[in-house]
C-alpha cells in the first residue's frame, strides 16, 4: 500500500481482504455441508441446507455484500473529492471495526448484540458520508 493513501483508502484495502476472507470461509462451509459434487455441479436441485454454522457464515457474507458496496463508494467518493476529515475517517473505522466483529457474533448467534454492530457498521457509513454531504 502507498505510503500517501489516506486512512480512508488503507480501510476500504483491509475492508476488501475482509470481504475474500469471509468469501473464502462461506465457500469452505458450502463445499464441507453441501458436497463438493454439489459445489462443482450446475446446482440444478437448488441450494441444500448448510447446518447452523456454515448456514450464518453464508449469511454474513451476504451481508457483508449489503454494506460493502455503500462503504466503497463512500470511500471512493471521499477520495475523490479531497473530502477526508476526522469524522470520514473515524467512520471508516467504525465501519471495519464493526465488520470485524460481526462475523464471531453473526456465527456465536448473538442476536441483539450482531444487530446493535451491524448498526454501527452503518452509522460508519453513514460517518463517512458526512464529510462531503456540506459541499453537495
Amino acid at each position: 500500500m502507498q505510503a500517501n493513501a489516506s486512512l480512508e483508502m488503507q480501510i476500504l484495502f483491509c475492508a476488501v481482504v475482509l470481504g475474500l476472507i469471509q468469501l473464502l470461509l462461506a465457500i469452505l462451509a458450502s463445499v464441507g455441508g453441501r458436497g463438493l459434487p454439489w459445489a462443482v455441479g450446475p446446482r440444478d436441485e437448488g441450494w441444500p441446507a448448510l447446518g447452523k454454522f456454515g448456514g450464518r457464515l453464508e449469511r454474513a457474507w451476504k451481508n457483508f455484500i449489503e454494506t460493502f458496496p455503500l462503504f466503497a463508494v463512500a470511500v471512493l467518493m471521499v477520495d475523490a473529492l479531497h473530502a477526508t476529515t476526522a469524522t470520514s475517517a473515524l467512520g471508516t473505522q467504525i465501519y471495519i471495526w464493526a465488520r470485524l466483529i460481526y462475523l464471531p457474533v453473526y456465527v456465536a448467534g448473538i442476536a441483539y448484540l450482531r444487530t446493535l454492530v451491524w448498526m454501527a457498521s452503518l452509522v460508519g457509513i453513514v460517518m463517512v458520508l458526512a464529510g462531503i454531504w456540506p459541499g453537495m
